[in-house]
């Protein structure tokens, strides 16, 4: 997912640089663009709604092991909590890519309404 997003967002920038050019922008369809930019934008922010989920889980998950070690002082607990610990971190940090990438991906959309002539 994480090649996808950057591709497909440098993508857009290298569209977007080329629509400065109104020579070249008069060849492109952009409705065409618009519709796949959104259409990529529903997909992506499904991933994004899908890992927040899976994040904040791990997250109750990880804090409900730690304070059952507190209150039982089980090792068991302590090693699991502590795999969870790892495990979280991958999901933060690809939750992060997912949401900064629509982010950028709204930023994108808002020039692209700009270069077709409408109003945002």
């Amino acid at each position: 997912m994480k090649k996808r997003i950057t591709e497909y967002l440098s993508h857009m920038d290298e569209l977007l640089e080329q629509m400065a050019d109104d020579e070249k922008k008069q060849e492109m369809n952009l409705q065409n663009v618009l519709d796949n930019h959104l259409r990529q934008v529903d997909f992506f922010m499904h991933e994004r709604l899908v890992h927040l989920i899976v994040t904040v889980l791990f997250a109750i998950g990880t804090f409900m092991t730690v304070f059952t070690y507190l209150m039982t002082d089980n090792m068991g607990l302590l090693l699991l909590a502590l795999l969870l610990i790892v495990l979280l971190a991958p999901y933060i940090r690809h939750y992060y890519l997912l949401e900064n990438g629509v982010q950028k991906m709204y930023v994108q959309y808002d020039k692209l309404i700009l270069y077709m002539g409408k109003s945002v």
